[in-house]
C-alpha cells in the first residue's frame, strides 16, 4: 500500500509540473533522485521512491503534516533529520498523517515545486528546514494563506534579506554562538588544548557556531588560570556542506601536527573529519544533533534542538496559539541549544559543570558576543591563538 501510495505521488507531481511547465524532474515524496549535495547519508533515502520512511501515516484527517527536506535526506544524521524526527513525534502521539518531499534539485523553483505538492496532498503544516528555504517561503506563505510554514533556521525574504513573515509563517532561528560557546568550553574544561574548528560556507549560522567556540574556550582557560595562548586553535571553512577528499586530508593534517580535538561544524562534511579523527586516534565534536552514535572519536555535540522546535510549533499550531508573523529565537534561555551530556565523551567535564554553565547563558551572566561582521581571529581573547586559515 505504501509503495502504492509512493506511485501515486510521484504521478501527481509529474503532472503538476507538466501542467505549471515545470521540470518533471521536480521533487516527489522521498524521491531517491533529489540530489544530496549536502553530503547526507546517499545510501539512506528510500531508493523505492517511498514517502516516509519512518512510518508516516494517512490519518483520518489525510497528510497534515509535511516536511520539505533541505540539500539532504530524513535520514542525513544532521538538519533534515533533527527536524523531521520532531515532526514524526508530534504526528504519532497524535496519529496525524504526516510525510516529506525530497525535491529533485536546490533551486527555488524546484523548493517550490516541492511546496505545491505538499499542498495538493493536504497539508495544513507545512516545515522547511534550511536558510535555503528563505526566498521560496517568502513566494509561498502568500501563494498559500491557509497554510502555516514553519521555516527553521531562516527568515523570509525576497532575496534582498529585508525579512518579511506572513501571519501564517513562523521564522526560527538558534543562538548557535551558545552552543558553540558550550563546546569549547566543555573541550577546554575536559584539558583539550589544541584545538580546531572547521565550518562549512561562512554562512551566519557556521560562523556563530565558530566564534561561540572561541569565546568558550576562552572563558574556561580563564577560569582554570591557563596562561596566555595556552590554547591554539586552527580555524577554516571549507566552503561546502558535504564531504570532500581534501577535507579528510586537511584534518588528518591537523591531527598529525598536534591537533587534538576538531569542531566540524558544517553539515556533512563529519563525513571526512570523523574518519581522520578515529585513524589518528583523536577526537571530533558534532553540530546540530546528537551525533555521537556515528563515530566513537565524537566527544560531544554542539546541539541545535531541532526537533523540540519544530514539535513546539506544531503544536503551537494545533492548540491555537501558532506564533504566525514572528521570528523565534531558541537558545539557552529556552532550551534550544546544549550539549547531549547523556552521551558525552567528555571525561572530567561532568553534568554539574555542565549545569553551572548552561545556568550561566540562560541567566545572561554569562554573554557570548554573536557579531559576525569580525574574522574570529580578531576576537577578544588572550589564553587562546586563533590560527585562521582563509
Amino acid at each position: 500500500m505504501k509503495k502504492i501510495l509512493a506511485i501515486l505521488l510521484a504521478l501527481v507531481m509529474v503532472f503538476a509540473l507538466v501542467a505549471c511547465g515545470g521540470d518533471t524532474g521536480g521533487g516527489t515524496s522521498g524521491s531517491s533522485t533529489g540530489g544530496d549535495s549536502s553530503g547526507g547519508d546517499s545510501s539512506g533515502g528510500d531508493s523505492s521512491g517511498g514517502g516516509d520512511s519512518s512510518g508516516g501515516s494517512q490519518a483520518s484527517g489525510g497528510i497534515e503534516l509535511v516536511l520539505i527536506t533541505d540539500l539532504g535526506t530524513i535520514d542525513d544524521r544532521s538538519f533534515n533529520q533533527g527536524s523531521w524526527e520532531g515532526l514524526v513525534q508530534y504526528a504519532e502521539e497524535h496519529g496525524i498523517g504526516h510525510d516529506y518531499i525530497q525535491p529533485a534539485a536546490q533551486s527555488d523553483d524546484d523548493y517550490l515545486n516541492a511546496i505545491d505538492l505538499a499542498v495538493q496532498m493536504g497539508a495544513k503544516v507545512i516545515v522547511t528546514p534550511g536558510f535555503l528555504f528563505e526566498v521560496p517561503i517568502f513566494t509561498a506563505q502568500s501563494t498559500y494563506p491557509n497554510v502555516k510554514f514553519i521555516l527553521i533556521d531562516g527568515t523570509p525574504h525576497s532575496g534582498d534579506y529585508n525579512p518579511v513573515i506572513a501571519s501564517n509563517t513562523v521564522g526560527v532561528t538558534y543562538a548557535e554562538e551558545q552552543s558553540g560557546f558550550l563546546a569549547g568550553y566543555a573541550a577546554v574544561m575536559a584539558g583539550y588544548t589544541k584545538l580546531g574548528f572547521m565550518g562549512g560556507m561562512a554562512v551566519p549560522a557556521v560562523v556563530r557556531f565558530g566564534h561561540g567556540y572561541v569565546q568558550g574556550a576562552e572563558l574556561a582557560a580563564q577560569e582554570l588560570a591557563l596562561a596566555d595562548g595556552a590554547i591554539t586553535l586552527n580555524y577554516y571553512y571549507t566552503g561546502v556542506f558535504w564531504p570532500l577528499p581534501e577535507i579528510l586530508t586537511m584534518s588528518s593534517a591537523w591531527y598529525n601536527d598536534g591537533i587534538e580535538v576538531i569542531f566540524a561544524a558544517g553539515g556533512a562534511i563529519f563525513d571526512s573529519i570523523f574518519p581522520a579523527a578515529e585513524q589518528a586516534g583523536k577526537y571530533a565534536i558534532g553540530v546540530d544533533v546528537d551525533q555521537s552514535n556515528l563515530s566513537p572519536a565524537v566527544i560531544t555535540s554542539a546541539m541545535k534542538q531541532l526537533s523540540k522546535s519544530v514539535y513546539d510549533k506544531i503544536s503551537e499550531f494545533y492548540n491555537g496559539t501558532f506564533p504566525g508573523g514572528q521570528h523565534v529565537v531558541y537558545d539557552a534561555a529556552n532550551g534550544g541549544v546544549g550539549l547531549p551530556m547523556n552521551n558525552s565523551r567528555l571525561g572530567s567535564f561532568g553534568q554539574a559543570q555542565y549545569d553551572a554553565i548552561y545556568a550561566k547563558l540562560a541567566s545572561g551572566a554569562v554573554r557570548v558576543d554573536d557579531d559576525i561582521s569580525i574574522d574570529p581571529d580578531q576576537l577578544p581573547a588572550s589564553k587562546v591563538v586563533v590560527n585562521y586559515l582563509r
